[in-house]
């Protein structure tokens, strides 16, 4: 079983978050640095988009597995998948990490993580651990970063579209989505503050 599959503990919890309406997702400021920089240590990086022509011609494979194909060129704009492989067991500094996290807080993302994950396994992972933020755009999802870290590789997916919680349960598998994980228990982060 792939280690990423925590995608519809996620979408579970997602419907049940109380959040303001917000403005369009947006990136927060420097957060491709602090990705990149995230462990202690140089990393090779590979990454691919798929934008919204490219994501239209999926349609059919989207609709088999029962997404409506008009609802599916419509919920996407685009997919990014980076990976970061590091040639030593990667540190992950607690310090650095609450940066990342309040970067996406000032931005209006709420943070999930998975509560099964054990506690030493965030700054040295020896599983796969998973972090997840979602912005809304009132009972609708604008934005979705998954950042999957682990002993010797770090994953990031973001997607941006017009996404109800649903729709993530059917993309997930493809363009590089991981594929859900009935296990998982996504909670909020405890140390991210209450909706506003």
């Amino acid at each position: 079983m792939h280690p990423a599959r925590t995608l519809l503990a996620c979408l579970a919890l997602s419907a049940c978050i109380s959040a303001t309406p917000l403005l369009l997702a947006q990136e927060p400021a420097r957060v491709a640095h602090e990705w990149a920089h995230l462990a202690e240590q140089p990393a090779t990086h590979s990454s691919f988009s798929f934008d919204r022509s490219a994501l239209q011609s999926a349609d059919s494979m989207l609709e088999q597995d029962g997404m409506n194909p008009s609802r599916a060129a419509a919920a996407i704009s685009k997919i990014t998948v980076d990976t970061y492989h590091y040639t030593e067991p990667a540190f992950y500094p607690p310090e650095t990490m609450s940066s990342l996290r309040a970067s996406y807080d000032r931005a209006g993302w709420r943070h999930l993580v998975n509560a099964n994950q054990k506690a030493g396994d965030e700054t040295r992972p020896t599983a796969i651990v998973t972090d997840l933020w979602l912005h809304f755009a009132g009972a609708d999802i604008d934005g979705v970063n998954v950042m999957l870290r682990g002993p010797r590789d770090m994953h990031v997916i973001q997607l941006a579209g017009d996404l109800r919680p649903l729709d993530l349960l059917h993309l997930s598998g493809h363009f590089g989505i991981p594929k859900i994980d009935p296990n998982a228990v996504m909670v909020p982060d405890k140390t991210q503050p209450k909706p506003r």
